[in-house]
Protein backbone atom coordinates (compact mmCIF):
# COMPACT_ATOMS: atom_id res chain seq x y z
CA UNK A 1 0.00 0.00 0.00
CA UNK A 2 1.23 3.42 -0.74
CA UNK A 3 2.34 5.79 1.81
CA UNK A 4 1.94 9.55 2.32
CA UNK A 5 3.62 10.70 5.32
CA UNK A 6 2.88 13.49 7.40
CA UNK A 7 5.85 15.88 8.54
CA UNK A 8 6.36 19.49 10.05
CA UNK A 9 8.19 20.93 12.52
CA UNK A 10 6.73 20.33 16.12
CA UNK A 11 3.26 22.03 17.24
CA UNK A 12 2.21 22.54 13.79
CA UNK A 13 -0.96 20.37 14.64
CA UNK A 14 0.51 17.12 12.77
CA UNK A 15 -0.58 14.89 15.15
CA UNK A 16 -4.07 16.67 16.24
CA UNK A 17 -4.56 16.09 12.01
CA UNK A 18 -3.75 12.71 12.27
CA UNK A 19 -6.16 11.89 14.78
CA UNK A 20 -8.66 13.47 12.93
CA UNK A 21 -7.96 11.33 9.61
CA UNK A 22 -7.86 8.04 11.35
CA UNK A 23 -10.76 8.76 12.81
CA UNK A 24 -9.27 8.28 16.80
CA UNK A 25 -7.23 9.58 19.17
CA UNK A 26 -4.19 7.69 18.28
CA UNK A 27 -1.50 10.22 18.31
CA UNK A 28 -0.66 11.77 21.53
CA UNK A 29 -1.12 15.18 20.65
CA UNK A 30 0.66 17.34 23.52
CA UNK A 31 1.60 20.82 23.62
CA UNK A 32 5.20 20.58 23.89
CA UNK A 33 7.93 19.11 21.09
CA UNK A 34 8.41 15.48 20.47
CA UNK A 35 4.82 14.01 21.40
CA UNK A 36 4.78 12.10 18.52
CA UNK A 37 8.02 9.44 19.21
CA UNK A 38 7.46 6.64 16.52
CA UNK A 39 5.53 7.28 13.23
CA UNK A 40 1.88 6.51 14.24
CA UNK A 41 0.21 4.51 10.87
CA UNK A 42 -3.23 4.72 10.02
CA UNK A 43 -5.35 3.75 6.91
CA UNK A 44 -7.86 6.08 5.83
CA UNK A 45 -10.77 5.29 3.78
CA UNK A 46 -10.71 7.46 0.47
CA UNK A 47 -14.03 9.22 0.77
CA UNK A 48 -15.97 8.54 -2.31
CA UNK A 49 -20.08 9.33 -2.59
CA UNK A 50 -20.04 7.07 -5.61
CA UNK A 51 -20.33 4.00 -3.36
CA UNK A 52 -23.50 4.85 -1.38
CA UNK A 53 -25.32 5.19 -4.18
CA UNK A 54 -24.06 1.71 -5.79
CA UNK A 55 -24.44 0.19 -2.52
CA UNK A 56 -28.16 1.67 -2.68
CA UNK A 57 -28.91 0.28 -6.18
CA UNK A 58 -27.33 -2.81 -5.46
CA UNK A 59 -28.82 -3.37 -2.19
CA UNK A 60 -25.38 -4.67 -0.89
CA UNK A 61 -24.71 -6.17 1.46
CA UNK A 62 -20.95 -4.27 2.62
CA UNK A 63 -18.88 -1.47 1.55
CA UNK A 64 -15.48 -1.47 1.17
CA UNK A 65 -13.80 1.62 0.47
CA UNK A 66 -9.96 2.44 -1.40
CA UNK A 67 -7.62 3.42 1.11
CA UNK A 68 -4.34 5.38 1.49
CA UNK A 69 -1.91 5.03 4.49
CA UNK A 70 -0.77 7.69 6.20
CA UNK A 71 2.11 7.72 9.12
CA UNK A 72 2.82 10.61 11.73
CA UNK A 73 6.96 11.35 11.92
CA UNK A 74 8.06 12.85 14.22
CA UNK A 75 9.12 16.94 14.48
CA UNK A 76 11.98 18.02 12.78
CA UNK A 77 14.17 20.86 14.14
CA UNK A 78 17.30 22.92 12.54
CA UNK A 79 19.93 20.33 12.48
CA UNK A 80 17.87 17.43 11.48
CA UNK A 81 20.35 16.53 8.67
CA UNK A 82 23.52 16.60 11.48
CA UNK A 83 20.97 14.48 13.99
CA UNK A 84 19.63 17.31 16.21
CA UNK A 85 16.67 16.43 17.69
CA UNK A 86 15.22 13.50 15.83
CA UNK A 87 16.73 13.85 12.75
CA UNK A 88 17.96 10.80 11.82
CA UNK A 89 14.84 9.06 12.51
CA UNK A 90 12.89 11.96 10.92
CA UNK A 91 14.75 11.65 7.83
CA UNK A 92 14.43 7.38 7.69
CA UNK A 93 10.85 7.37 8.00
CA UNK A 94 10.36 9.85 5.50
CA UNK A 95 12.76 8.19 3.43
CA UNK A 96 9.95 5.33 3.21
CA UNK A 97 7.01 7.06 2.08
CA UNK A 98 5.75 8.01 -1.37
CA UNK A 99 4.48 11.63 -0.97
CA UNK A 100 4.55 13.89 1.48
CA UNK A 101 1.97 16.09 3.73
CA UNK A 102 3.40 18.97 5.30
CA UNK A 103 1.83 20.82 7.98
CA UNK A 104 2.43 24.52 8.36
CA UNK A 105 1.08 26.61 11.04
CA UNK A 106 -1.18 29.06 9.23
CA UNK A 107 -3.07 30.88 12.64
CA UNK A 108 -2.12 32.60 15.75
CA UNK A 109 -2.59 31.32 19.36
CA UNK A 110 -0.61 32.18 22.24
CA UNK A 111 -1.47 29.31 24.47
CA UNK A 112 0.16 26.92 21.74
CA UNK A 113 3.86 27.56 21.75
CA UNK A 114 6.02 27.88 18.52
CA UNK A 115 9.17 25.76 18.35
CA UNK A 116 10.65 29.40 16.92
CA UNK A 117 8.95 31.71 18.98
CA UNK A 118 6.51 32.93 16.15
CA UNK A 119 4.23 32.55 13.25
CA UNK A 120 5.52 32.09 9.68
CA UNK A 121 5.14 29.08 7.62
CA UNK A 122 7.21 29.97 4.70
CA UNK A 123 10.27 30.24 7.33
CA UNK A 124 9.30 26.84 8.44
CA UNK A 125 8.59 25.46 4.79
CA UNK A 126 11.59 26.35 4.52
CA UNK A 127 13.53 25.01 7.51
CA UNK A 128 12.16 21.57 6.49
CA UNK A 129 13.77 21.95 3.34
CA UNK A 130 16.61 23.31 3.45
CA UNK A 131 17.05 19.95 5.89
CA UNK A 132 15.74 17.59 3.32
CA UNK A 133 18.20 19.20 0.87
CA UNK A 134 20.83 18.81 3.11
CA UNK A 135 20.46 15.79 2.95
CA UNK A 136 19.41 14.83 -0.45
CA UNK A 137 23.33 16.61 -1.05
CA UNK A 138 24.78 14.07 1.22
CA UNK A 139 23.19 11.49 -1.15
CA UNK A 140 24.14 12.68 -4.11
CA UNK A 141 27.93 13.54 -3.08
CA UNK A 142 28.35 9.92 -2.83
CA UNK A 143 26.57 8.69 -5.91
CA UNK A 144 28.64 11.35 -7.46
CA UNK A 145 32.08 9.71 -6.64
CA UNK A 146 30.88 6.16 -7.86
CA UNK A 147 29.52 7.23 -11.45
CA UNK A 148 32.49 9.66 -11.86
CA UNK A 149 34.58 6.68 -11.77
CA UNK A 150 32.51 4.88 -14.11
CA UNK A 151 32.04 7.72 -16.38
CA UNK A 152 35.79 7.85 -16.50
CA UNK A 153 35.78 4.51 -17.95
CA UNK A 154 33.35 5.36 -20.56
CA UNK A 155 29.95 4.45 -19.23
CA UNK A 156 27.33 6.12 -20.79
CA UNK A 157 24.56 6.06 -18.14
CA UNK A 158 27.26 7.44 -15.41
CA UNK A 159 27.89 9.80 -17.58
CA UNK A 160 23.50 10.71 -17.90
CA UNK A 161 23.80 10.47 -14.19
CA UNK A 162 26.45 12.98 -13.98
CA UNK A 163 24.48 15.58 -15.92
CA UNK A 164 21.25 15.44 -13.98
CA UNK A 165 23.21 15.70 -10.93
CA UNK A 166 24.44 18.63 -11.98
CA UNK A 167 20.77 20.03 -12.79
CA UNK A 168 19.95 19.22 -8.97
CA UNK A 169 22.97 20.28 -7.36
CA UNK A 170 22.93 23.95 -7.89
CA UNK A 171 19.42 24.08 -6.61
CA UNK A 172 19.74 21.79 -3.56
CA UNK A 173 22.80 23.79 -2.47
CA UNK A 174 20.02 26.89 -2.06
CA UNK A 175 17.85 24.84 -0.26
CA UNK A 176 15.43 24.15 -2.37
CA UNK A 177 13.89 21.25 -3.57
CA UNK A 178 15.06 19.12 -6.55
CA UNK A 179 11.22 18.77 -7.56
CA UNK A 180 11.13 22.40 -8.41
CA UNK A 181 13.86 21.29 -11.23
CA UNK A 182 12.49 21.34 -14.69
CA UNK A 183 13.49 17.89 -15.67
CA UNK A 184 12.97 16.05 -19.23
CA UNK A 185 10.91 12.12 -18.80
CA UNK A 186 14.54 10.47 -19.16
CA UNK A 187 15.72 12.61 -16.53
CA UNK A 188 12.63 11.96 -14.38
CA UNK A 189 13.77 8.36 -14.50
CA UNK A 190 17.26 8.84 -14.22
CA UNK A 191 16.49 11.07 -10.88
CA UNK A 192 14.22 8.75 -9.63
CA UNK A 193 17.31 6.33 -9.31
CA UNK A 194 18.52 8.56 -6.90
CA UNK A 195 15.78 8.36 -4.32
CA UNK A 196 16.11 11.79 -3.39
CA UNK A 197 14.09 13.35 0.11
CA UNK A 198 12.80 16.34 -2.05
CA UNK A 199 11.33 14.75 -4.98
CA UNK A 200 8.66 13.57 -3.48
CA UNK A 201 5.07 14.90 -4.09
CA UNK A 202 4.14 17.29 -1.56
CA UNK A 203 0.89 18.66 0.06
CA UNK A 204 1.22 21.79 2.05
CA UNK A 205 -2.20 21.45 4.59
CA UNK A 206 -2.55 24.97 5.90
CA UNK A 207 -3.30 24.58 9.00
CA UNK A 208 -5.92 27.43 9.69
CA UNK A 209 -8.65 29.00 12.72
CA UNK A 210 -12.23 28.53 11.29
CA UNK A 211 -12.67 32.38 10.50
CA UNK A 212 -9.91 31.68 7.75
CA UNK A 213 -11.91 28.68 6.25
CA UNK A 214 -14.66 30.97 5.55
CA UNK A 215 -12.36 33.93 4.04
CA UNK A 216 -9.34 32.10 2.84
CA UNK A 217 -8.47 35.33 1.25
CA UNK A 218 -8.39 37.12 4.60
CA UNK A 219 -5.31 35.46 5.99
CA UNK A 220 -1.77 36.33 4.67
CA UNK A 221 -0.40 33.12 5.62
CA UNK A 222 -2.09 31.21 3.82
CA UNK A 223 -1.69 33.92 0.49
CA UNK A 224 2.05 33.55 1.52
CA UNK A 225 2.30 29.29 1.32
CA UNK A 226 0.05 29.32 -1.83
CA UNK A 227 2.48 31.60 -3.41
CA UNK A 228 5.73 29.48 -2.13
CA UNK A 229 3.76 26.14 -3.46
CA UNK A 230 3.19 27.83 -6.97
CA UNK A 231 7.01 27.82 -7.95
CA UNK A 232 7.55 24.24 -6.57
CA UNK A 233 4.21 22.74 -8.52
CA UNK A 234 2.80 21.80 -5.01
CA UNK A 235 -0.80 21.84 -3.99
CA UNK A 236 -2.52 23.54 -1.01
CA UNK A 237 -5.08 22.18 1.16
CA UNK A 238 -6.55 24.41 4.06
CA UNK A 239 -6.60 22.49 7.40
CA UNK A 240 -8.34 23.36 10.55
CA UNK A 241 -7.16 20.50 12.39
CA UNK A 242 -8.78 21.45 15.69
CA UNK A 243 -12.39 21.70 13.88
CA UNK A 244 -11.52 18.15 12.49
CA UNK A 245 -10.35 16.71 15.39
CA UNK A 246 -14.05 17.90 17.48
CA UNK A 247 -15.81 16.96 13.57
CA UNK A 248 -14.59 13.18 14.63
CA UNK A 249 -16.77 12.77 17.49
CA UNK A 250 -20.29 13.39 15.22
CA UNK A 251 -21.99 11.23 13.36
CA UNK A 252 -22.02 11.39 9.59
CA UNK A 253 -25.22 13.51 9.44
CA UNK A 254 -24.29 15.55 12.44
CA UNK A 255 -21.05 16.40 11.24
CA UNK A 256 -22.78 17.20 7.59
CA UNK A 257 -25.22 19.74 9.40
CA UNK A 258 -22.42 21.54 11.95
CA UNK A 259 -20.43 22.06 8.32
CA UNK A 260 -22.74 23.34 6.39
CA UNK A 261 -23.89 26.46 9.59
CA UNK A 262 -19.99 27.00 9.06
CA UNK A 263 -20.86 27.60 5.72
CA UNK A 264 -18.33 24.89 4.61
CA UNK A 265 -19.24 22.01 2.01
CA UNK A 266 -16.92 19.50 2.91
CA UNK A 267 -14.66 18.98 5.52
CA UNK A 268 -10.89 19.63 4.73
CA UNK A 269 -9.98 16.27 5.74
CA UNK A 270 -11.67 14.86 2.90
CA UNK A 271 -9.84 17.28 0.65
CA UNK A 272 -6.84 16.17 1.88
CA UNK A 273 -7.70 12.22 1.26
CA UNK A 274 -8.58 13.10 -2.23
CA UNK A 275 -5.83 15.34 -2.82
CA UNK A 276 -3.13 12.43 -1.65
CA UNK A 277 -4.72 9.73 -3.50
CA UNK A 278 -4.60 11.58 -6.45
CA UNK A 279 -1.03 13.09 -6.07
CA UNK A 280 0.18 9.26 -5.74
CA UNK A 281 -1.30 8.66 -9.10
CA UNK A 282 -3.98 6.52 -7.90
CA UNK A 283 -7.40 6.19 -9.20
CA UNK A 284 -10.38 3.86 -8.25
CA UNK A 285 -12.54 1.22 -10.58
CA UNK A 286 -15.38 -0.34 -8.79
CA UNK A 287 -17.38 -3.59 -8.92
CA UNK A 288 -20.87 -3.44 -7.60
CA UNK A 289 -22.81 -6.40 -6.99
CA UNK A 290 -25.45 -8.13 -4.47
CA UNK A 291 -22.81 -9.00 -1.77
CA UNK A 292 -20.45 -6.04 -2.37
CA UNK A 293 -19.48 -2.32 -3.57
CA UNK A 294 -16.23 -1.67 -3.60
CA UNK A 295 -13.66 0.55 -5.08
CA UNK A 296 -10.56 -0.87 -5.95
CA UNK A 297 -7.30 1.41 -5.73
CA UNK A 298 -4.72 1.19 -9.04
CA UNK A 299 -2.18 3.83 -10.64
CA UNK A 300 -3.73 5.75 -13.46
CA UNK A 301 -2.75 4.18 -16.74
CA UNK A 302 -3.47 0.65 -15.26
CA UNK A 303 -4.29 -2.01 -18.13
CA UNK A 304 -7.57 -4.50 -17.75
CA UNK A 305 -6.03 -7.41 -16.41
CA UNK A 306 -3.96 -5.88 -14.16
CA UNK A 307 -6.56 -4.17 -12.90
CA UNK A 308 -8.35 -7.37 -12.43
CA UNK A 309 -5.27 -9.02 -11.02
CA UNK A 310 -6.10 -6.14 -8.30
CA UNK A 311 -9.02 -8.77 -7.10
CA UNK A 312 -7.64 -11.73 -7.70
CA UNK A 313 -4.10 -12.96 -10.03
CA UNK A 314 -6.23 -15.76 -11.22
CA UNK A 315 -8.75 -13.50 -12.63
CA UNK A 316 -5.73 -11.43 -14.14
CA UNK A 317 -3.95 -14.80 -15.59
CA UNK A 318 -7.29 -15.86 -16.66
CA UNK A 319 -8.30 -12.59 -18.26
CA UNK A 320 -10.88 -12.55 -21.49
CA UNK A 321 -12.25 -9.21 -21.17
CA UNK A 322 -13.85 -6.36 -19.01
CA UNK A 323 -17.66 -5.70 -19.01
CA UNK A 324 -17.78 -1.73 -18.65
CA UNK A 325 -19.78 0.79 -17.83
CA UNK A 326 -19.36 4.15 -16.94
CA UNK A 327 -20.81 4.84 -13.10
CA UNK A 328 -22.17 7.96 -14.79
CA UNK A 329 -24.11 6.17 -17.70
CA UNK A 330 -24.86 3.57 -14.82
CA UNK A 331 -26.64 5.92 -12.47
CA UNK A 332 -28.28 7.72 -15.28
CA UNK A 333 -29.70 4.31 -16.30
CA UNK A 334 -30.72 3.16 -13.10
CA UNK A 335 -29.32 -0.38 -13.60
CA UNK A 336 -26.81 -2.52 -15.60
CA UNK A 337 -29.18 -4.13 -17.33
CA UNK A 338 -31.03 -0.65 -18.67
CA UNK A 339 -27.89 0.06 -19.58
CA UNK A 340 -26.81 -2.52 -21.59
CA UNK A 341 -29.99 -2.38 -23.34
CA UNK A 342 -29.03 0.89 -24.55
CA UNK A 343 -25.76 0.33 -25.76
CA UNK A 344 -23.85 1.69 -22.97
CA UNK A 345 -22.31 -1.33 -21.48
CA UNK A 346 -18.74 -2.26 -23.72
CA UNK A 347 -16.26 -5.43 -23.86
CA UNK A 348 -12.92 -4.21 -23.44
CA UNK A 349 -10.03 -6.35 -24.34
CA UNK A 350 -6.34 -6.56 -22.52
CA UNK A 351 -5.21 -3.32 -24.27
CA UNK A 352 -8.06 -1.27 -22.40
CA UNK A 353 -6.50 1.38 -20.39
CA UNK A 354 -8.87 1.73 -17.20
CA UNK A 355 -10.64 5.14 -16.44
CA UNK A 356 -11.40 6.24 -13.03
CA UNK A 357 -15.05 4.93 -12.08
CA UNK A 358 -15.30 2.59 -14.35
CA UNK A 359 -17.57 -0.24 -12.85
CA UNK A 360 -16.43 -3.49 -14.41
CA UNK A 361 -17.63 -7.01 -14.49
CA UNK A 362 -14.28 -9.04 -15.64
CA UNK A 363 -14.84 -12.30 -17.46
CA UNK A 364 -12.16 -15.02 -17.10
CA UNK A 365 -10.88 -18.29 -17.64
CA UNK A 366 -8.75 -20.38 -15.07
Amino acid sequence: MLQAGIVGLPNVGKSTLFNALTAQEAALAANYPFATIEPNVGVVAVPDERLAVLEKMNKAQKTVPATVEFLDIAGLVRGASKGEGLGNQFLANIRQTDAVIQVVRCFEDENIIHVEGSVNPIRDIETIQIELALADLGSLEKRRDKANRAARAGDKQAKAELEVMDKLQPVLEEGRPARAVDLTKEEELIARQFFLLTTKPTIYAANVDEETLLDPDSNAHVQAVKAHAATENAEVVLICAKLEAELVALEEAERKEFLADLGVTSSGVDKLIKSAYKMLGLMSFLTAGEKEVRAWTIPIGTKAPQAAGEIHSDIERGFIRAEIISYDDLVTCGSRKAASEKGLARLEGKEYVMQDGDVVDFRFNV
